[in-house]
Order: structure tokens, then sequence, then C-alpha cells
């Protein structure tokens, strides 16, 4: 796998993480700048992406289903 796909999964676990993180929770203000700078580099790395990705990847990323796009990208 191309170093930006295992970047790109490691940042859609960290998101997932953060949401499922109830004591982050619990600071709004912290808990929503964390959400922030990880999906801004989820959407920085998808500007690394290849031109030919998969279709249904780059389906899953513009619509901001990343558990999908995870899923996507780990099943192979």
């Amino acid at each position: 796998m191309q170093e930006v796909f295992v970047e790109l999964a490691e940042a859609l676990r960290e998101r997932l993480a953060i949401i499922g993180d109830e004591e982050s929770r619990r600071d709004v203000a912290h808990h929503t700048a964390r959400l922030q700078r990880v999906s801004e580099r989820i959407e920085q790395l998808e500007t690394r992406l290849p031109a030919d990705i998969d279709p249904q990847l780059r389906h899953f990323l513009q619509r901001r289903s990343y558990s999908k796009a995870l899923e996507h990208l780990t099943a192979g």
C-alpha cells in the first residue's frame, strides 16, 4: 500500500478514536479542535491521492463516510 494510503488509514482511525473518546467529549472545545485537526489532515491527504483511485473510495471520502472509507482501505 502506498504511503499516502497508510497515512490516510491512520488518520481515519484517529478520527474514529476521537469520536469514541468519552473523556474528550467532556471538554467540547478541545474535542472539537481535535476533530477539526484530524479532519483537516484527512482532507490534505485526499489531495495527495492518485487521480485513478477506486471510485468507491473516492465516493466514501467525498461523502465523509470515513468508517466505510477505512473499511475499504483495509479490506484488501
